[in-house]
Order: structure tokens, then C-alpha cells, then sequence
């Protein structure tokens, strides 16, 4: 990094090969890369690694951070995008693509990925948070627990939603 100077301010250094792209937080704290190691990596602005995000089997060709600061989304050649939280814990895995993975990002709001691959295809996918899966997953069974006596008692973990 440079300021108007020309004086570097940083170094991040820990990849194991070479860093293909790197990109800002929201907030502008923290320094997301992605590297052909297969890994990301979280940086603060010092150049200290806070966090490696390691599970891809191929390069990492992209890596993002969600509109909030609080995930990382990264695109790999290994047909993967997966999404990440700030300390490098998996949160999920998009599969789907017949081939590499070039690029991910959210949208705007947070609540959608899309992916390119080399597959010839675009694909959105929707983001779901523990929440939001619950209730989707309590209404779809409301009608099992009304019918099943012995499941009544799961019901009112769903009625509390």
C-alpha cells in the first residue's frame, strides 16, 4: 500500500504462492487476498494475518467481503464459491458448477451471491442466515406437528419463532 507519498505503509506477507486479487473491507479496517495457495487470508492494515480461510482444493481466483464487513465470499477453480466468516470458518459451500469458478459477489443488500464460471453460466444464489432458515424450515413442518401428537412438543420451538 502507498499513501500520496509513494510511502508504503504495509506488507502482507504469508501466501504461499501468488496473490491474485485483494480488496478493502467495507469499513476499511481489514485487507481480504486471494492467492493461487488455494487459501484467503484476512489482514489488519498493519499486514498482520488475522484470519486464513483454507478448505478450497484449487486457487482461489476471487475473495469479497459482504456489504456488512462481516463475511467473505471466495470463488475457486475447484467449482466452488464458499462463504466465510471474519475468523476463516466455512459457513457454506455453493456447488453446482460443472467448472472453475472465476468470479463471486454479493449484492448489494446482502442477501444474494451471484457466480460466473467457465461453465458458461451465471448463477444467484440466495443467503440465508440461521434465522431465516428456522422460520422456512418451521413452516414447512407446522402441518407434521399439528398431525403427529407425539411432535407436538417441537412445536412450540417453532411457535416461539
Amino acid at each position: 500500500m502507498w499513501n500520496s507519498s509513494g510511502k508504503q505503509l504495509a506488507q502482507l506477507s504469508g501466501h504461499q504462492g501468488i496473490v491474485i486479487s485483494a480488496s478493502f473491507s467495507p469499513d476499511g479496517q481489514r485487507i481480504l487476498t486471494a492467492s493461487n495457495d488455494k487459501t484467503a487470508r484476512v489482514w489488519d492494515l498493519s499486514g498482520k494475518q488475522l484470519a486464513q480461510l483454507s478448505g478450497h482444493q484449487d486457487r482461489v481466483n476471487s475473495a469479497s467481503f459482504s456489504p456488512d464487513g462481516q463475511r467473505i465470499l471466495t470463488a475457486s477453480w475447484d467449482n466452488t464459491a464458499r462463504v466465510w466468516d471474519l475468523s476463516g470458518k466455512q459457513l457454506a459451500q455453493l456447488t453446482g458448477h460443472q467448472d472453475r469458478v472465476n468470479s463471486a459477489s454479493f449484492s448489494p443488500d446482502g442477501q444474494r451471491i451471484l457466480t460466473a464460471s467457465f461453465d458458461k453460466t451465471a448463477r444467484v444464489w440466495r443467503v440465508e442466515g440461521l434465522n431465516q432458515l428456522l422460520t422456512r424450515g418451521c413452516d414447512w413442518l407446522k402441518d407434521y406437528f399439528v398431525s403427529h401428537p407425539e411432535a407436538r412438543e417441537k412445536l412450540k420451538v417453532c411457535q416461539k419463532r
